[in-house]
């Protein structure tokens, strides 16, 4: 799906669901209010999220409890700043409860300006 020469997001043949881009993800995060499909990053290691493949459980410091896993997520600080979209791996609960293991597969973060997944 594109707005004019912009890729906002990609139909995945595996499920059917939509994959974000950055820049839809953006449109997302306008559209939606706080905490919407948002999982929130701890401070401390918010600057690295925009360049990983994943974002642990043990990071995420608040996340929409209506996330479940496989949902496309935006991974945000908590002034609401959009570091990253990516793919749920757990459920907003999940990654709350837990300490440990992956939260989010990574797709596309604030300044890789290519996407991650394969």
């Amino acid at each position: 799906m594109f707005v004019g020469e912009t890729r906002i997001a990609t139909l995945r043949a595996s499920d059917g669901r939509l994959t974000l881009s950055f820049a839809g993800a953006e449109r997302l995060r306008e559209a939606i209010p706080p905490p919407g499909y948002r999982v929130c990053i701890d401070p401390l290691v918010a600057e690295f999220i925009p360049k990983a493949k994943t974002a642990f459980a043990k990071h995420v410091i608040a996340a929409d409890l209506g996330i479940r896993a496989g949902d496309e997520v935006l991974l945000a600080t908590g002034e609401d700043e959009l570091l990253a979209t990516g793919m749920a791996i757990l459920s907003g609960t999940e990654m709350l409860s837990f300490n440990y293991g992956p939260a989010v597969k990574i797709r596309e973060g604030k300044e890789s300006g290519c996407s991650q997944e394969r």
